[in-house]
């Protein structure tokens, strides 16, 4: 059981407030005053907070964690680099081609690459990318989809504040203040899985759309996922339009197939985003496709500009490096999925001891619970899931020793050091915060 009283993390968090707002460096790590988490340390697959309190983690930073914490085959290649070649230099290395075609040999879908320091740039990289190749404006996105945190993208379907029966589409809202309307000008939203509705926004704005960017499998919602005849639709109407295909795989990228999303559904985007997984923890990620599209970065009049100053350093790429290697040549990815169906079968046991209907969605790298009788198939569906009480299972597990995200649009990510982990006492976690959670409810 944890602690409730935390003086150490008590004291970081008032001496945080005095530094920064909320008292964290990312709004989304402010949990409340008496539930922010300080850590002191991270190994394998838990972490130990500041008062001695030590988790089994399914958060794993979001899913950039996919072989452990403090991989030592990942940190010696990166202390390697550090000690023999340097971090940054404002010119190239051979790392950068030594990354990109160990990508090229997982991933078909990619002839050239960029990189980038985090999902977000990638996504504005990707995103220009297809303008400057298209000469067009508009891109169409998601419900429930999450593409980093860019003003374009920080406009999203209210479903909090939408009921169910309701006829209209949930309102879409800036995530806050300081995004300017104009910013949603070119951003056309549609649900997921919906085929008249992206027929009407081609019929629409057909002439100015750029592209379809798309979470196949959405990592901020509980990882529903587009069924197999939506991606095709998608992957037709661009060609038939003159429209590009982006598939965001900055969480799926190496973390549901070695070669991502695109090798389970075996349709391939024009651009590709990635970032997480790839570097097992170390700021890294790139944006790539075909060769034709990605080649409209160029100093040519009409070209795209694309840069950074920490792009390629010599620290991401060389995690990176280390990381996707491990993942081709070894059975990690192979561990990683057996974990988690394991997982879910003793979940689902928990689960239907108490008679709670219960369904999983996504890949067992990284799935959703979601407590009802139908896997939802776009994020209004998610609304009709008993949400609450999984919110309240969640906090129960936190408060058993197992960190998780206590929201079911948040996926269980999984990681190779979870195959080190107590699959019984999880269960019996499972039980006793189940029963604690019915009883509260």
């Amino acid at each position: 059981m944890t602690k409730t009283h935390k003086p150490n993390s008590a004291n970081m968090l008032k001496r945080a407030h005095t530094n920064m707002p909320l008292g964290v460096a990312d709004s989304y790590r402010y949990w409340g005053e008496d539930n922010t988490v300080f850590l002191s340390s991270m190994k394998g697959c838990t972490i130990t907070d500041c008062d001695e309190q030590t988790f089994v983690d399914f958060r794993l930073a979001y899913g950039p964690i996919i072989l452990g914490y403090r991989d030592e085959r990942v940190d010696n290649e990166v202390i390697n680099a550090i000690t023999n070649i340097g971090t940054i230099s404002g010119f190239s290395t051979g790392l950068d081609s030594d990354v990109v075609e160990l990508m090229k040999s997982l991933c078909p879908n990619i002839d050239k690459m960029r990189f980038a320091n985090s999902g977000t740039e990638a996504v504005i990289g990707a995103v220009r990318t297809a303008r400057g190749f298209t000469r067009r404006n508009k891109i169409v996105v998601v419900e429930g989809g999450f593409h980093g945190l860019h003003d374009e993208v920080m406009w999203k379907s209210d479903v909090d504040n939408w009921e169910v029966d309701d006829n209209k589409s949930p309102e879409i809202i800036p995530f806050g203040a300081g995004i300017p309307q104009s910013t949603r000008e070119h951003q056309v939203s549609v649900p997921l899985n919906d085929f008249e509705a992206i027929d009407a926004v081609f019929a629409e704005y057909g002439d100015d759309i750029a592209a379809i960017l798309i979470e196949p499998i959405m990592g901020n919602c509980g990882s529903i996922a587009s069924t197999q005849e939506y991606m095709q639709k998608l992957r037709d109407i661009c060609d038939s339009n003159g429209s590009l295909l982006i598939m965001d795989e900055v969480k799926t990228g190496f973390r549901v197939a070695k070669g991502g999303v695109q090798a389970l559904y075996n349709i391939h985007a024009d651009l590709t985003t990635y970032a997480k997984a790839m570097g097992n923890g170390y700021p890294v990620a790139a944006f790539g496709g075909k060769a034709k599209v990605m080649d409209a970065i160029s100093f040519d009049k009409g070209g795209v500009t694309h840069g950074g100053t920490y792009t390629a350093n010599m620290v991401a790429l060389s995690a990176a490096k280390a990381t996707l290697t491990i993942l081709k040549e070894t059975d990690a990815l192979a561990t990683i999925d057996s974990v988690g169906l394991h997982i879910q079968t003793l979940l689902s046991r928990v689960f239907t001891k108490f008679d709670v209907e219960h369904c999983f969605a996504g890949p067992n790298s990284m799935f959703g619970v979601h407590f009802g009788a139908n896997v939802p198939q776009n994020y209004r569906d998610w609304k009709k899931t008993n949400s609450d009480l999984y919110t309240q299972f969640a906090l129960n597990l936190i408060d058993n020793g197992v960190m998780l995200e206590p929201d079911s649009r948040e996926p269980w990510f999984i990681c190779e050091a979870h195959q080190t982990m107590d699959f019984e006492w999880l269960e019996q976690v499972a039980e006793k915060s189940m029963a604690d959670a019915i009883n509260a409810s």
